[in-house]
């Protein structure tokens, strides 16, 4: 087992305290995200051996570190990453690309030049990224398009000419084809509402919500985003959304396709190894509408919210429908010896209290609150004493 150092990322979006507070030391500065694991654009440190990458580490000895089965299914790389995420306003509107277009559109990208690390570039790597976010505290976000009828309904009282005209269009074509042209009707240049014709839909939900709307939440979510991100289009498109609202302990999946954005709080992350995330709006980032397009899903799903399974009395498990990962957490409240489920590459990530994790052969390693391991395949099964909280990654 070896201790490693989160790389955390000053997104905008982030808040001043949150994973500070977590993983210190504090500082003023806007954190969003602490990554923990082996992704090339910014992998933990060992804190040993040099403090030298985590990439590094797996790379000198890929088959001691992941395994045979995993370098097998994988490649002599870690198949996923952790991280910790903390909103304090919402994050763009986006999609993961599916595996197919993310190996293709990084071939594109390389053959052009691209830098790796440009602003306009979409595809830092080949993978797929799905993923999983479980709440540390309330957590607000947009998942996957609503039901054609329900958004149609949602769009039918607001006096604004762009809500009519795409109430037309869905109550028209009430299928995934019907989505597929508003959400484009949206976002495509030549069509692409002004600013102007976004606030004055975000007008009439404001006055909805003051004499009683049909949908407050979804009213609400377009205050907030007009506040943000006044004129932007994606205001409007949280209308044809899933609102989800996730509290402390739940977990939700979303998938490759799914078009999403996270609008407050702060959860644990877990995800195909990638950093390929393609943008529609409600940011200041790079927007690549067409590479949008070609990667979204429109069939209309509810947001897919994770059931855990449970585990010597002590740990949730969590599932998610890909090869990729799986997550679990561990509370351990009465100092007795807990097997820890899971096998291969693992990053445990202690939340609250202090956990002793101890392999097979005797070696051991305490984690406080803010600490963080990542035990190679090659240490076999672990347990867990003390009294706390760990979050643990392993591959399926």
């Amino acid at each position: 087992m070896l201790r490693i150092a989160p790389a955390t990322q000053p997104y905008a979006w982030g808040s001043p305290t949150a994973i500070q507070d977590l993983f210190g030391p504090a500082t003023t500065d806007l954190v969003a995200e602490a990554w923990m694991g082996a992704h090339a654009s910014a992998p933990s440190r060992v804190l040993s051996n040099g403090m030298r990458g985590l990439d590094e580490l797996i790379a000198s000895d890929a088959e001691g570190a992941l395994g045979q089965d995993v370098v097998t299914r994988f490649g002599p790389v870690l198949p996923y990453l952790l991280k910790v995420i903390a909103a304090d306003r919402p994050l763009s509107l986006q999609v993961h690309p599916h595996i197919e277009r993310a190996r293709k559109g990084h071939a594109e990208e390389e053959a052009a030049g691209i830098p790796l690390d440009a602003p306009h570039r979409n595809y830092r790597d080949t993978n797929h990224k799905p993923e999983l976010v479980y709440a540390l505290t309330r957590f607000d976000a947009l998942c996957g398009f609503r039901a054609p009828r329900r958004a149609a309904e949602l769009l039918a009282d607001l006096d604004a000419p762009l809500a009519r005209e795409l109430h037309e269009a869905l109550i028209a074509n009430p299928t995934p084809d019907g989505i597929r042209a508003a959400f484009t009707l949206l976002l495509e240049p030549e069509t692409r509402p002004s600013a102007e014709a976004v606030c004055e839909v975000a007008d009439a939900c404001a006055r909805r919500l003051s004499t009683g709307s049909p949908s407050p939440r979804a009213d609400r979510n377009v205050a907030l985003l007009q506040e943000a991100y006044p004129g932007d289009p994606g205001v409007v498109i949280s209308l044809l959304l899933n609102p989800v609202t996730l509290q402390p302990g739940d977990a939700m999946f979303m998938p490759a396709g799914g078009v999403h954005a996270y609008l407050r709080g702060m959860g644990v992350e877990i995800m195909a190894n990638s950093d390929n995330v393609l943008r529609a709006g409600l940011t200041p980032k790079h927007i690549d509408v067409p590479e949008v397009l070609r990667n979204v899903d429109y069939i209309a799903a509810p947001p897919i919210r994770i059931a855990p399974e449970v585990f010597h009395g002590a740990t949730r498990v969590f599932y998610a429908p890909v090869d990729d990962f799986e997550l679990s957490v561990t509370e351990i409240r009465d100092d007795a010896v807990h097997p820890l489920p899971g096998r291969g590459p693992r990053i445990l990530l202690c939340l609250e209290g202090a956990i002793t994790i101890a392999t097979g052969d005797g070696s051991a390693l305490t984690l406080e609150r803010g600490q963080v391991a990542f035990v190679p395949a090659s240490d076999g099964p672990l347990t867990g004493r003390g009294g706390g909280v760990v979050v643990q990654a392993d591959v399926p």
